[in-house]
């Protein structure tokens, strides 16, 4: 029994913020120009307030138990990635569970950031065919826009994050030609400071400070929004993301050119591309999406599959990379045979 991908699917709120609505409606000193040449993104969709990753992920999940054929009621776990989870706890899985009407279905989160989608599915991998689940619903949502800074000061890192959720399901197969074939996860958390949101600290108590002299619990601006050391993490990207697509080619016995498709992380353009020139391979093997949604974090890689099946380009039997790269740092890659 080898665990697949059973099913794909994706949602984003309707709300769609260009380049340019950034400065008119934020009042956010940038230019199209600037972001697209530096990150390949034109827009990205941000939710309403009151919105929250699990209300993202709902459509998204009852999509993809239907086009595995399936009821609700088959699904008998749910993984959860995200970094913009509701609350500090619960995990948004419980949310997404009570609003699917899954009670006593487990449910988890993994909180891997950009690489998280990829750490979920290992995680589903295991749990299929080990036997301990059937159908298991793997989630990648985000609600970034509540925690950017969107201000001149913040526009580093405001202009790269959207919101949305993908959704797959995970069942076992007896098609020795199909499924998910190999997977790497990989960590190094000597840079996990280079890329980072540290809103709470629970080093200190209490774990929000308190200002002396209002006595009120502040979070200071450095804890509040995220932080990021932009040259050392597309270094240690490119080169994490390079060496694991090719350790798996040589752990699988292929080429790199002889994959149908690489599926990056959408992080930033600049990075998905110079992948693919390392890899020798053309820019149809190695599509985007990062152009419409930005960075969706732990929800990039399921929204694309999801658009690559949608639209025809994904198919039964090809072979199939996907690969990711993101705060901790962690990383992954996963090779399919769809």
């Amino acid at each position: 029994m080898r665990a697949y991908i059973a099913s794909t699917a994706f949602f984003v709120p309707p709300n769609r913020v260009t380049n340019d609505d950034l400065v008119s409606q934020f009042h956010i000193d940038t230019t199209n120009d600037w972001i697209v040449q530096r990150t390949g993104i034109e827009a990205r969709h941000f939710a309403d307030d009151g919105v929250g990753p699990s209300d993202l992920a709902e459509p998204a999940a009852r999509d993809a138990i239907a086009r595995a054929g399936l009821q609700k009621d088959d699904i008998d776990m749910i993984v959860f990635a995200t970094l913009s989870p509701e609350h500090a706890f619960p995990g948004s899985g419980c949310y997404l569970q009570a609003k699917l009407g899954l009670v006593g279905v487990p449910a988890m989160d993994v909180r891997n950031q950009c690489s998280g989608f990829l750490y979920a599915l290992a995680s589903a991998k295991g749990f299929v065919e080990s036997g301990l689940a059937k159908n298991v619903l793997v989630v990648g949502g985000e609600k970034h826009s509540a925690g950017l800074d969107l201000s001149t000061a913040g526009r580093t890192v405001a202009c790269l994050f959207g919101d949305g959720a993908g959704a797959v399901v995970v069942r076992g197969t007896d098609d020795p030609e199909r499924g998910i074939r190999w997977m790497n996860l990989g960590a190094d958390g000597r840079f996990a400071d280079s890329l980072s949101q540290k809103v709470w600290d629970s080093r200190h108590r209490p774990f929000v400070k308190k200002d002396p002299e209002t006595g009120k619990h502040v979070v200071p601006a450095d804890m509040m929004w995220a932080n990021m050391d932009g040259k050392v993490v597309f270094k240690n990207a490119v080169e994490k993301m390079i060496l694991s697509v090719m350790g798996m080619c040589m752990e699988n016995g292929i080429e790199a050119t002889d994959l149908d498709l690489v599926v990056c992380h959408q992080a930033n353009m600049r990075i998905n591309e110079f992948v693919r020139d390392q890899l020798g391979l053309p820019a149809d093997k190695v599509p985007n999406n990062i152009q419409k949604y930005g960075n969706t974090t732990a929800a990039t890689i399921p929204i694309l599959l999801a658009e690559l099946e949608r639209d025809g380009r994904l198919k039964p039997g090809m072979k199939v990379a996907l690969v990711g790269f993101g705060s901790g740092f962690t990383w992954g890659s996963a090779y399919l045979v769809w």
